[in-house]
């Protein structure tokens, strides 16, 4: 998404399209409609609502949320409607005066050098936006002019106030924000601090950082109650591993954001086989404060079933150079492919599968160094 819309450099396009090659092509197969998309826009349409007349209630938040077009149509026309409307006002006050008849030198009109439409218009328009170009000006003749006057004033204030305060907000909006937080575009599944985990990777393009950054992760599939009431989106909690036992993190540079598959989680049933059968999508949600706006932002993304990697591990992306930490994003969706139990966690829990998978990695390490000290000795006698 970011490449497409050119905001990150050329390399980083190379990487996703190196991404899409090296990861495993999984068979395509029928499913449910996606929940959240990966650019993070919800995959949900509003229908047959009947009472319209609560969106006008908050026109402010309906006009923000109106496309560019639409929002830059209602800035032109509130302008001239406001001009045309008081333009309209003050040749009826100048017709209803005689300001549009020719009069004699003693005559004050309530406004001067106004003689037809096009002149009232005019003067509608140095009046809102106060230029004052100095052969127009109104007179303490009429006191209905002045109360014209300091209505249009009034007016043009408010106008002002709501469509300048309009196009701020959806210049500064929070999601503009959320175009330089990047996810990996797969998920893994492996073993970590002898764990089976869920693990995503999450990164900020921007030197400017997200604070008070937190993470919340769902499952979104379709279950059953114990009543036979079918749930078609179901939205369960996961639990984010933090030592601090919180959600919050300090995204300086990419983070593997880990999630340990125990019995409370939602994965916990869950197979290497049964992944590629069941419908299921987890939600990722990222929200933080801008550190240069102090608005609040959010990015969101998913991984359905055929995007999750069973057996896999992120590659490192973080490397030590001249006295400083640089991060190479051209690994950043790279993953490596790792011994795995295939079974669940349920069953690793059960059968004790975890405790035997450690021995064997265990004896497989320690034969392997064996292998390369003989080999080390023999390169030295030779």
């Amino acid at each position: 998404m970011l490449s497409r819309k050119g905001l990150i450099p050329e390399d980083y396009l190379l990487t996703r399209l190196a991404e899409d090659v090296q990861q495993p092509k999984f068979k395509t197969k029928s499913r449910k409609a996606r929940f959240v998309a990966k650019n993070g826009t919800c995959n949900v349409a509003h229908t047959n609502i009947r009472e319209q007349g609560r969106f006008l209630q908050d026109v402010f938040t309906t006009l923000v949320d109106l496309k560019w077009l639409h929002t830059l149509v209602i800035f032109t026309m509130s302008y001239l409607c406001s001009w045309l409307l008081f333009g309209m006002i003050w040749w009826l006050i100048a017709f209803a005066h005689g300001d549009l008849d020719a009069k004699g030198e003693d005559f004050v009109p309530c406004v001067t050098d106004i003689h037809s439409f096009s002149s009232a218009f005019l003067f509608s328009i140095e009046v809102q936006v106060t230029i004052g170009f100095g052969g127009r000006m109104i007179t303490e003749e009429c006191v209905s002019a002045i109360v014209i006057l300091i209505i249009q004033n009034i007016v043009g204030l408010v106008i002002n106030a709501i469509m300048l305060g309009c196009i701020f907000m959806k210049t500064a909006q929070a999601n503009r924000r959320a175009e330089t937080l990047i996810f990996s575009k797969h998920a893994v599944i492996t073993v970590r601090n002898n764990k089976l985990c869920f693990m995503f990777r999450l990164g900020d393009l921007r030197k400017s950082m997200i604070i008070s950054a937190t993470v919340h992760m769902q499952v979104v599939r379709k279950t059953v109650t114990n009543e036979g009431e079918i749930v078609p989106l179901d939205q369960i909690d996961i639990q984010m591993d933090n030592p601090v036992g919180t959600n919050s993190i300090f995204l300086v540079s990419p983070l593997i954001i880990s999630h340990v598959i125990d019995k409370n989680s939602p994965l916990y049933d869950l197979s290497a086989a049964d992944l590629q059968r069941e419908d299921i999508e987890v939600i990722v949600v990222l929200e933080g404060v801008v550190e240069t706006t102090g608005i609040t932002t959010q990015a969101r993304t998913s991984y359905l079933s055929e995007e999750i990697l069973w057996g896999q591990r992120f590659a490192s992306t973080v490397s030590e150079e001249d006295g400083m930490y640089a991060v190479d994003y051209s690994k950043f969706g790279n993953t490596l492919r790792v011994a795995t139990p295939s079974c669940s966690a349920r069953v690793l829990d059960e059968a004790g599968v975890m405790e035997r998978f450690k021995l064997q990695e265990s004896s497989s390490s320690g034969g392997a160094s064996v292998r390369r000290r003989i080999k080390h000795q023999n390169t030295k006698e030779l």
